[in-house]
């Protein structure tokens, strides 16, 4: 009988495979954190507000106290990209009452003083009754121009223009800003009145410029490159 085979060497220990770990748990994914919180104004008119430093405007109501003018400080207003940081309340400009007042920054209602002084003298000289009162329609009002609100600001979402409706005097009747009949002393007064405008107020629009002032005039203070003026 043949000898039995030698029983084969035994596995060395590294080939041996390994016995599976123990299986583990996933750990839970981590909570994702919060969005940070949203700014209180975004997206709000407060955060459309344009911001400016208020202009020192102390030497320009000194100039109005000695124009006569009674005025009294209002709050700052604030309105999305409207405002007026010194807006001023304009009651009378030398013995001439605003009706209603008018909300205006003070230069502004400086350029009004000036201009209302020289009105006077054309009230007196053409139809020699003194001029008593101002008919304010629209001073301060957050629009665009010409009450489109896809348009440019107005210059009276700044405080910085004002309409004048119609002229109020001492002895006679008043005066609408209007077309006037040719070669009377109401149109001689409304055209000097109007033209005389264009030396102290950036923008002039009145009667004879475009349907939309046909009734009033519109005086304001916008600032245009290289000092131009639009008086129409």
């Amino acid at each position: 009988m043949p000898p039995s085979a030698p029983p084969p060497p035994e596995r060395p220990s590294e080939l041996t495979p390994a016995a599976p770990a123990p299986a583990v748990a996933a750990p839970p994914p981590a909570e994702m954190p919060a969005p940070p919180p949203r700014p209180a104004d975004l997206g709000s008119e407060t955060a459309l507000a344009i911001k400016v430093e208020a202009v020192d405007d102390t030497a320009c109501r000194r100039r109005l106290e000695g124009l006569g003018a009674v005025v009294s400080p209002l709050p700052p207003i604030a309105l999305g990209q409207c405002g007026a940081a010194r807006p001023l309340l304009v009651s009378s400009l030398k013995g001439v009452a605003l009706n209603p007042p008018a909300t205006l920054v003070c230069p502004a209602a400086e350029a009004l003083a000036r201009w209302t002084t020289e009105v006077q003298v054309f009230a007196e000289r053409d139809l020699g009754a003194p001029l008593a009162s101002l008919g304010i329609g629209t001073s301060y009002l957050c629009r665009g121009q010409n009450h489109d609100p896809d348009a440019k600001l107005s210059e009276h979402a700044f405080a910085n223009g004002v309409d004048v409706m119609g002229y109020g005097f001492t002895g006679r009747a008043a005066i609408a800003v209007g077309p006037a009949a040719k070669g009377t002393p109401e149109a001689a007064f409304q055209a000097n009145a109007q033209a005389k405008a264009c030396a102290f107020f950036r923008t002039v629009l009145g009667p004879g410029s475009d349907a939309a002032h046909a009734n009033h005039l519109h005086l304001d203070e916008r600032e245009r490159s290289a000092g131009h003026r639009l008086c129409q």
